[in-house]
């Protein structure tokens, strides 16, 4: 394989919302860079079940909820 055509892998630092930190590798900036994260899995509503809503467009989810809503634990 040709060298050059690879981008360089190396360690970096991944900074969490709540503060935690864990390496990683990435082929992001240069070795020992970090990357500060805005929303992650412990704080955005997708993961957490916080209070964000489904937007309803043309009623898809009111249909879906018509044809399976019996299989869904309430």
């Amino acid at each position: 394989m040709k060298s050059e055509g690879h981008p360089n892998y190396h360690f970096i630092d991944v900074h969490m919302t709540d503060g935690t930190v864990f390496k990683t590798r990435s082929t992001f900036g240069k070795e020992g860079d970090a990357i500060h994260l805005d929303i992650d899995s412990k704080s955005h509503p997708a993961w957490t079940g916080g209070s964000a809503q489904m937007m309803d467009r043309g009623g898809r989810v009111s249909r879906f909820n018509d044809k399976f809503g019996s299989f869904l634990k309430k």
